[in-house]
């Protein structure tokens, strides 16, 4: 997800309280990485540009000059003539106050920002919040949804859900205002945030996280078990180990942990995913963001912070919890970025921070038992310019030793992705000692490639991709899906005929083959799936099926799931934001056949929204979607929202909520 804009402007370490001049400058993406690797834009127009394209709305990869335009218009007859593996009558793409399902399906909001999770928990009051009674209640800006069935059932299980950030001005009453600013001569409104409070801080971390909780369908309708035994909050607060080749180097070793095995929290929590032995991963990705201060540039950490974005600044967290203040504790931002695991079965349970894992801006971490019995994790690092990684265990899966298999993540490789020109590519290992990562380069130890994993795979030339987000591999096809959202600083002179937009606002995606159904194979090959955006605009260079209708395309993939059938689902993060036209939604996408490349709208969120979590229970009768940071467009403040969703009250702002879709009539979705 992007949240790199003026109204997450927190001011310096010192000085929590920026001016409205303060506010004009937006803070798009960091994007550090300045190394020479080449960038996908490079490897795709390297691979396709000699072999022809046709342009526009039948701009489509890979086909070159072998195949004649007849031949092409009468294939994309036959994909508008074939009803195509999706069921379902397309929703109308705009802009509005709520949200829209597909015909023949109810939406049912399941939980909301401040509700219930335990039998004890106090009434959501928005006007007297406390840390307290938020770490008992429903987190703010849901993204990752999981499902675990309890007892073999697809309608009672543990709902797992992340909380990855907060928006302090739709959360606080009589908070922030609306001010003035000029620039070029020109007066317009910001939003400016007041002072912070340790109260209110202390709010946002019992915000963060994620919830489990109990629900379960009763009369069709899914439910919370508020008396749920395994009911739990995760927060910025809960106590946590680490494990792997870095626990306990000196790099993550603190004032109050001196062991460098301790960690309290877990931070900005974006997708996730869910083992195969039932426990839930929490992938922590913009976890600069919380850091304030500076350190002097012959800090030992300052080369690998710069590359980092740290500090981000946009918190006031430093200014009351010391352990955020880089000056006052270096080395606390080691500890974060990097792969959660949390036991749903246990809520007394220590969740486990993996560095086996590598540590970066994790957007997801969806895995998968290789036909060898090894599991493989796919995650991508979420910002423009960075790479596509998947880490292999040492141990193999046993369905009866689910003990063992909780230790799986603390040993294996992890690769990160090269994209040939020539349609292969490489996943190459990220292990101290070989190649050049040596003590000579920086990586006196496997700890150091893993605590400063960015670097090390700079120095193995992967290659740079824009801003890598949801990575699925589908198991029925043995291919795997990367969502790229978008690259707006990709210049002018990279575009070419594959990837025309040098300033790419709407994102593509890559379809990896992992070679003979290994997805632990080092050696695979690679194809773009989709190039986004509007297709009827020809400069855009968007490659759906022209059986995609106006409502069909969509911009800035972000989540995506594969139901039980083997279909893809995709979620957008960006649409408000790009004057699309429309807001974010879900899309049914076709993989295979005729029908390849052709999208339908199945749902779409309110204004300001972006749409998170897409999740199956595992007989596809349920659509899990997450509605995340609802009113946030235009000037959002509290007080005057563009919506009020879910609960469209006076007095009440927009609540992230998590949306159960079930087909009326009963049946699997789509």
């Amino acid at each position: 997800m992007d949240q790199f804009d003026a109204r997450h402007n927190a001011g310096s370490a010192d000085d929590y309280r920026p001016t409205p001049q303060d506010l004009v400058e937006a803070k798009e993406d960091y994007g550090q990485n300045c190394s020479a690797n080449p960038t996908m834009g490079d490897i795709i127009h390297r691979r396709f540009s000699r072999r022809g394209f046709l342009g526009g709305s039948l701009a489509v990869a890979a086909i070159g000059a072998t195949v004649s335009p007849l031949a092409l218009i009468a294939g994309d007859e036959a994909r508008a003539a074939t009803t195509g593996a999706f069921d379902f009558e397309e929703v109308e793409a705009g802009v509005d106050e709520n949200h829209h399902v597909a015909k023949g399906y109810d939406t049912d909001i399941l939980l909301r920002w401040g509700d219930k999770i335990f039998a004890d928990s106090p009434e959501f009051d928005v006007t007297n919040q406390t840390a307290a009674a938020q770490a008992r209640q429903f987190g703010y800006n849901n993204d990752f949804v999981g499902f675990i069935p309890i007892d073999g059932s697809a309608e009672h299980g543990m709902l797992l859900v992340n909380h990855e950030y907060t928006n302090a001005e739709l959360m606080f009453p009589n908070w922030a205002t609306i001010g003035k600013v000029t620039k070029d001569g020109k007066e317009a409104d910001v939003v400016v945030k007041g002072a912070y409070t340790r109260d209110m801080v202390d709010v946002e971390m019992a915000a963060h996280g994620g919830t489990l909780v109990e629900i379960r369908k009763v009369d069709g309708k899914w439910q919370p078990v508020l008396d749920g035994k395994n009911n739990r909050r995760i927060t910025a607060m809960t106590d946590m180990t680490i494990s792997g080749p870095a626990a306990g180097h000196d790099r993550l070793k603190t004032k109050e942990d001196p062991t460098g095995t301790r960690v309290l929290g877990t931070i900005n929590n974006c997708a996730g995913g869910v083992t195969a032995w039932g426990t839930y991963l929490m992938a922590e990705e913009n976890i600069n963001n919380y850091f304030s201060g500076m350190l002097a540039d012959d800090h030992p950490e300052a080369k690998a912070f710069k590359r980092y974005g740290i500090p981000g600044g946009e918190y006031a967290w430093a200014q009351f919890h010391d352990r955020f203040d880089m000056v006052k504790e270096p080395n606390e931002a080691n500890r974060f970025g990097w792969i959660v695991e949390v036991d749903p079965q246990d809520p007394k349970s220590v969740p486990v921070k993996h560095t086996a894992l590598g540590r970066f801006k994790h957007e997801g971490c969806e895995s998968i038992i290789n036909k060898d019995g090894r599991v493989v994790v796919y995650t991508g690092d979420d910002e423009r310019f960075d790479y596509v990684y998947k880490f292999v265990t040492s141990g193999t899966y046993n369905p009866d030793d689910r003990a063992a298999n909780m230790k799986l993540l603390n040993d294996g490789t992890l690769f990160v992705a090269k994209f040939n020109e020539d349609g292969t590519m490489e996943w190459m290992p990220l292990v101290h000692g070989q190649g050049p990562l040596t003590a000579e380069n920086g990586f006196a130890s496997q700890a150091d490639v893993l605590i400063h994993t960015r670097l090390a795979a700079d120095a193995l030339g992967a290659t740079k991709m824009d801003r890598p987000e949801d990575v699925q591999p589908n198991p029925k096809t043995g291919k795997v899906y990367c969502m790229l959202t978008n690259n707006s600083k990709r210049k002018d002179e990279q575009a070419d005929a594959a990837n025309p937009r040098g300033n790419n606002l709407f994102g593509h995606i890559i379809e990896i083959t992992e070679t003979d159904m290994d997805f632990a194979s080092t050696k695979s090959t690679w194809e773009v799936l989709l190039k986004c955006g509007d297709p009827s605009i020809a400069d855009v260079g968007a490659t759906f099926s022209t059986a995609t209708t106006k409502n069909g395309w969509f911009g800035m993939p972000d989540n995506c799931a594969i139901d039980a059938q083997g279909r893809l689902w995709v979620s957008t993060d960006g649409n408000n934001k790009k004057a699309t036209g429309r807001t974010d939604g879900v899309w049914a996408v076709e993989t295979e056949g005729e029908g390849r490349g052709t999208s339908k709208l199945f749902f779409r969120v309110p204004v300001g929204a972006e749409m998170c979590g897409p999740c199956f229970s595992p007989d596809d009768t349920t659509f899990f979607l997450a509605v995340q940071h609802p009113g946030d467009a235009g000037l959002p403040v509290f007080e005057n929202p563009v919506t009020r969703w879910p609960d469209f009250q006076d007095g009440m702002p927009p609540r992230p909520s998590v949306v159960a879709v079930t087909r009326q009539g009963g049946g699997r979705i789509a």
